[in-house]
């Protein structure tokens, strides 16, 4: 078998570059979907029901996304044509949705809101899920862990800039941060302008500066027979065939793939709640808010602060990245993972203690590692879990260990908020910290080969 060449840094920074301007989205969408909902005329209680359109998303286009790119080859290569084509619906969806109040005549602007919102949810799915098996397809076995930390650090390092955009011009560039009932800030729009326009260059630069081997290096490099692979890409099957032979890669989910997802669901379980309810939390908790205060400058001036906030735990994910890769060589994946997890979880619930803006950063220190965590060690565990010509398809399955814990959440989050906790939503931070501490413990039962170890 043909082995893969080794790859210079530079080379795995290019397959990877595109996940800046992704993250860069995903960190506006983050930060501001909330927000943008709740000035369109969403309450507290109906935000999780809007929010379930990204876990929706995701578990529906990113398996069939992951199988098509597996089968497809063509001038732009194998991943390269949907991570493109996603990307620039992903753009056209940035810019259209914080304008829904321009379209006020033709359909309610929450509804058109709601609707971007899928569609730029989705596009980021299109785009995302080829970029993991892009990294697999790529980088050799020995350079897996670095390459997960590159896409890590790029994706941190987008979420940033995506973060703390309405901050800076609000701050330093004086763009207005209040709008009239029914619309959204300037300071709101005009991130989701750069950002969309960032997303779209970065993924240009990855598409056209990464050449992806041909079908029959590919082969080679993975045991594969290429007439056989040929012969299977080529092949037209039906629905009920697809369905079948999508059944049956269920059944033959690697032991890996199925232990990870139970740490999966409890890490994104916290995290869809954070990006949900800290907005709310942080308003009431420190800016002193009412519930129904979504218009007022103190919940504007709260909204810019979380930004600030996510901004810091992706920088602080970000730095640990370009650590993570020596701290996993040196005690093993799993313990890196373990404890990065059981970091974030005290660092979601020292947010409780917390009552002043600029303290709340050292709870994201925590958050930060674990996210940094979440987003390269599964992949780097997984990956060599997986047949090589299954690769997409099974990474595209695994999102459903991502897309499930986030709708449940989504259905129990208003509930919880308003039965359990008075809808005080500080208390959902600790709900964060409590399930990221689960997830922590559910590493432990993870059984990975001795050389990944």
């Amino acid at each position: 078998m043909r082995t893969k060449p080794k790859l210079s840094f530079w080379q795995i920074w290019n397959v990877s570059f595109g996940f800046l301007g992704i993250q860069m989205g995903f960190a506006l969408q983050s930060a501001n979907v909330s927000r943008i909902l709740s000035n369109l005329g969403a309450d507290l209680h109906s935000l999780p029901i809007f929010w379930l359109a990204a876990p929706l998303m995701g578990l529906i286009v990113q398996p069939i996304v992951g199988a098509a790119s597996d089968r497809t080859w063509n001038r732009f290569g194998r991943r390269g044509p949907y991570i493109l084509g996603g990307a620039i619906v992903a753009t056209l969806s940035m810019w259209l949705m914080p304008n829904a109040s321009l379209v006020i005549s033709l359909i309610p602007a929450l509804v058109f809101g709601a609707l971007m919102f899928a569609l730029m949810d989705g596009s980021f799915n299109i785009t995302m899920q080829p970029f993991r098996a892009l990294v697999a397809d790529m980088v050799p076995e020995k350079q897996r862990t670095l390459g997960y930390s590159v896409q890590s650090f790029l994706i941190n390092a987008g979420a940033v800039v995506g973060s703390i955009l309405p901050y800076v011009l609000t701050n330093v560039l004086d763009v207005a941060n209040e709008a009239p009932d029914g619309e959204v800030p300037a300071s709101v729009i005009w991130s989701f302008y750069i950002g969309g326009a960032i997303l779209l260059v970065s993924v240009i630069w990855t598409v056209f500066r990464t050449k992806e081997y041909d079908p029959k290096t590919y082969c080679e490099q993975n045991g594969l027979d290429h007439d056989q692979w040929i012969s299977e890409k080529n092949e037209k099957k039906s629905f009920g065939q697809n369905l079948s032979e999508f059944g049956g890669l269920m059944k033959k989910m690697p032991k890996t793939m199925m232990q990870l997802a139970i740490v999966q669901f409890f890490s994104w379980f916290a995290l869809y709640i954070m990006w949900v309810y800290t907005t709310s939390a942080v308003s009431q908790h420190v800016w002193g808010t009412a519930i129904s205060d979504t218009s007022s400058s103190a919940y504007q001036e709260a909204g810019n602060w979380v930004g600030v906030m996510f901004g810091a735990y992706s920088l602080f994910a970000a730095i640990f990245s370009m650590l993570m890769t020596r701290i996993a060589n040196a005690i093993g994946r799993k313990t890196t993972y373990m404890v990065s997890l059981l970091l974030g979880g005290i660092g979601y619930i020292s947010m409780f203690y917390i009552t002043t803006p600029n303290a709340l950063i050292f709870s994201m220190i925590g958050v930060g590692i674990a996210w940094a965590a979440v987003l390269a060690m599964p992949y780097s565990i997984l990956s060599e879990a997986l047949p090589a010509d299954k690769m997409g398809v099974y990474m595209g399955i695994f999102n459903f260990t991502i897309a499930g814990p986030q709708i449940i959440s989504g259905l129990l989050g208003g509930a919880i908020l308003s039965s359990l906790f008075g809808n005080q939503a500080i208390y959902m931070m600790i709900i964060c910290g409590v399930s990221m501490l689960l997830a922590a413990a559910a590493v432990s039962f993870v059984k990975i080969p001795k050389q990944q170890n």
